[in-house]
């Protein structure tokens, strides 16, 4: 019996594949646990229009990425953070990625995730930082902070 696989089931399919396994099995196993459906026509048409979907907001995902790395690394795009100092350009505390993504939001009404920005620790001294934002798999931007001391 031809079934389309719901959930990845080990030793036998991952999800959306179409394949055949013994009826019994289908029937009393994978169908009744709802791990998948028989495939007639009607439920191949639906998977491959689901795929087709699927593929297009990726491609629209991606397209979007692309659009807002060239937004963030435009010569123009430096983000401002203010910070108080001491007389050795030290940092009293740390500038975070969350006041990173908020000045950038703030400034420019970019809004990127504060979890994609690869910044180990904070920024702890004054002056211009290059951090690193994986926006999609594959693309890659680099914001431009510039911290300045607070008066």
């Amino acid at each position: 019996m031809k079934v389309i696989f719901l959930t990845d089931v080990r030793g036998k399919g991952k999800k959306g594949e179409v394949k055949n396994v013994a009826t019994g099995y289908a029937q009393n196993f994978l169908i009744k646990n709802r791990q998948a459906i028989e495939a007639t026509k009607a439920n191949i048409a639906k998977l491959q229009a689901e795929q087709n979907r699927e593929a297009k907001d990726y491609e629209a995902e991606k397209a979007e990425a692309k659009v807002l790395k060239g937004k963030i690394e435009d010569d123009k795009t430096v983000v401002e953070v203010l910070a108080k100092s001491g007389a050795d350009g030290k940092l009293f505390g740390s500038v975070t990625t969350k006041k990173i993504a908020d000045e950038l939001n703030k400034q420019y009404q970019i809004k990127v995730d504060k979890h994609k920005m690869e910044l180990n620790d904070g920024i702890k001294s004054l002056g211009y930082i290059n951090v690193p934002v994986k926006l999609f798999e594959g693309i890659e931007a680099t914001i431009r902070v510039h911290v300045a001391e607070k008066k």
